[in-house]
């Protein structure tokens, strides 16, 4: 890509605008559905909303990763962006929890587009000493929007139609589209290569499953959960025999199997594991046991927030000082004992010290994230740069949705054998976290089952975190940073 005849500048903004609109809708919608299923009724579907757009979205970033390196990142984004934008609009006309579900779907593929293919473009324009901080700049988007989206959904569900919550995409998605358009400018490569549509289709069709399984077990084991699982299985075996035969791989075993890139991905796939422990499990035990506030519980959630671009600002100010593998290794160790502060909470402790948790483990996860996807770009070539970005991006989607259903699942077990041995109902533990006086009569026996249901939680994220550390410590010492690969 040629640096002279790009404005590097003007297409870092339309990769945060582009990047924005993916963050902010998660936490837009996550606020609206409420009052959107209201109206559109199937509550029992209501989780799909949610699973839909990750199923595809981790479905297809590598798909999307491998075609932008065949066919370059311009194309791919502009079509992911035109995909988010389409299934947007038809979001906001939907009729009912299906429609919803299946525009949710399409949205997601665009979003496995969108996010990789930016970040191999930044890969593209800066060397790695520049990169970090743009991917840092990239990290405050995130951070910004999970603060920003929240306030904004509801605003709009206050003053506007809920259909706004997917139509406000449309304007920032243009912006991005036309900064992508009149300034990121590519230099022509031609690769006449045959595409692997078997594989790339037999990798969908396992994820998907894979995707479906998880969020069916984070309630019960069901029958429909292991047919998704055996499914998965069998895709994965035909698809890793389809790759062995395949001329050109749409996933290459010899790029996924890189060493610095393998364990580049294993510690991202726990890290991921390990914050949506955090995300998820930390503001009900703020709440429930603490007796905090919902506002004392969104300020320890938000140090996770706060930390994470700080890290990632000061990773990427001393890669060239220390190198990457260094500064992997210090968060791989920082997410362990921000962990190790929640498994020392107790129904007696300050909410500051979640915070403090919070806080460290965020502050780890922007010197990792950063790191780990540096290191995996300048492992390799141009022409397998996308594939690669794509790699990593997938490791924390399906860490995040895998931690999502173990963690959810040791929760639940807890819950299930609580100590007093009257197992806690849903509807129990919902009147506790609204407060409301259904359980006043043995409210004390309930928050202390949920207080060592959710410490056993803890400790399940804290024997995660610490498989971190070894990841990182495979990893091999990388070239200097700023080094660029040779083209192949």
């Amino acid at each position: 890509m040629s640096e002279r005849s790009s404005h590097r500048s003007l297409v870092v903004a339309a990769i945060m605008a582009s990047m924005a609109m993916i963050a902010i809708e998660a936490t837009i919608v996550s606020t609206a559905m409420p009052q959107i299923a209201a109206q559109l009724g199937q509550i029992n579907l209501y989780s799909w909303v949610f699973s839909s757009f990750l199923l595809t979205q981790t479905a297809t970033t590598v798909v999307f990763g491998k075609l932008a390196d065949i066919y370059g990142r311009k194309p791919m984004i502009l079509i992911g962006i035109a995909l988010f934008l389409f299934a947007s609009v038809l979001a906001g006309f939907a009729w009912s929890m299906p429609s919803m579900i299946a525009f949710r779907l399409l949205q997601g593929i665009g979003a496995g587009a969108i996010q990789p293919v930016a970040m191999t473009v930044v890969a593209d324009l800066f060397p790695g000493n520049q990169r970090g901080k743009v991917q840092g700049y990239l990290a405050s988007v995130w951070a910004l929007s999970a603060v920003v989206g929240p306030l904004l959904g509801s605003l709009i569900i206050h003053n506007l139609p809920w259909a706004w919550v997917f139509w406000i995409n449309v304007p920032v998605g243009l912006l991005a589209a036309l900064g992508f358009v009149l300034f990121l400018h590519e230099e022509k490569r031609i690769r006449v290569v045959s595409i692997d549509i078997l594989g790339a289709s037999l990798f969908a069709v396992s994820i998907s499953a894979l995707m479906i399984a998880l969020t069916e077990m984070e309630t019960t084991i069901s029958g429909s959960a292991m047919i998704a699982l055996l499914v998965s299985i069998a895709a994965l075996v035909a698809f890793i025999w389809q790759e062995r035969r395949a001329e050109v791989p749409m996933v290459a075993p010899d790029l996924w199997l890189k060493r610095p890139i393998a364990f580049a991905n294993v510690a991202v796939f726990f890290a991921s594991m390990s914050i949506m422990g955090l995300t998820t499990f930390l503001p009900m035990y703020v709440q429930t046991v603490l007796n905090g506030t919902p506002l004392v519980a969104g300020f320890a959630l938000t140090m996770l927030l706060l930390g994470w671009p700080c890290g990632a600002t000061i990773a990427s100010r001393q890669f060239a000082r220390f190198g990457l593998r260094p500064i992997m290794i210090t968060g791989s160790l920082c997410i362990p004992v921000g962990t190790c502060l929640l498994v020392l909470l107790t129904p007696s402790s300050s909410a500051a010290l979640a915070g403090a948790g919070s806080l460290i483990m965020g502050f780890g996860m922007g010197l990792l994230n950063i790191s780990a996807l540096i290191l995996t770009q300048d492992s390799v070539s141009w022409s397998e740069r996308g594939s690669a970005t794509a790699s990593n991006v997938f490791s924390r989607n399906l860490g995040s949705t895998l931690g999502a259903a173990v963690l959810g699942a040791v929760l639940t077990y807890g819950l299930a054998h609580s100590t007093n041995g009257q197992p806690i109902t849903p509807e129990q533990l919902r009147s506790l976290l609204n407060g409301t006086g259904v359980v006043l009569a043995d409210g004390e026996a309930i928050r202390l089952a949920l207080q060592q249901a959710l410490h056993a939680t803890f400790i399940a994220m804290l024997l995660i975190a610490a498989l971190i550390v070894p990841a990182c410590l495979f990893v091999p010492r990388p070239q200097p940073v700023g080094e660029a690969p040779q083209e192949t």
